[in-house]
């Protein structure tokens, strides 16, 4: 059976990349966060939730043997080589899942969403087609700033800590403005019926 075409959609915080993935979605096209499935798979990937405890100790378990989120952020966030080791444990179960999720399709075509799947060489070959979606700085620090109730300083922080539009440009075959003034559907109609052709002339 042919493969589907996956559409990667990334963009910095704020940028509104869940906004054209759900566009997506209720299009017909499959969808998959990878960053929510990051956090799921502690519970659900026993060889993750494994690797995390041989890394880290059994202090980051609760009393029922599930991962404590808390313990493990107090131990990560205080030790960046810590973080990137447990980063090489967390990409390839994603990945892994991914894969998983992806056989079970039955689409032409199916959008994942990430923040940072770009900037990890481990992802790269995954997507067959990457859309960057940008907005205007000071919507996007609006954005997150009215959706997590946090300072724009702090918004700043995550933004400087992400690749930069310019960078995720470089890497993309489509950019779509979110500035919330523009229409995106008809954008995203346009990949899918260009992507959906491709699909049929490999076949």
């Amino acid at each position: 059976m042919k493969q589907p075409c996956v559409i990667l959609c990334t963009g910095g915080i704020g940028s509104g990349k869940s906004v054209v993935v759900r566009l997506f979605r209720e299009l017909g096209v499959p969808s998959y966060d990878c960053d929510r499935a990051a956090k799921e798979l502690y519970d659900r990937d026993p060889q993750l939730l494994a690797d995390v405890v041989a890394l880290c100790g059994e202090g980051v378990l609760d009393a029922a043997g599930r991962l404590d989120r808390a313990a493990l952020a107090s131990r990560i966030f205080a030790d960046p080589a810590l973080l990137a080791a447990l980063e090489d444990r967390v990409h390839p179960a994603v990945i892994r899942d991914f894969e998983s999720w992806k056989q079970q399709q039955e689409s032409s075509l199916v959008a994942m969403e990430s923040a940072i799947l770009l900037e990890k060489p481990r992802f790269a070959g995954l997507m067959d087609y990457t859309v960057v979606v940008t907005a205007p700085e000071a919507v996007r620090i609006a954005r997150v700033m009215a959706r997590d109730g946090i300072s724009e300083a702090r918004v700043r922080e995550r933004m400087a800590a992400q690749w930069s539009d310019e960078a995720r440009a470089a890497k993309a075959d489509c950019i779509l403005e979110n500035d919330d003034r523009q229409a995106l559907l008809p954008a995203v109609l346009q990949i899918i019926d260009k992507l959906t052709k491709r699909w049929k002339r490999q076949i």
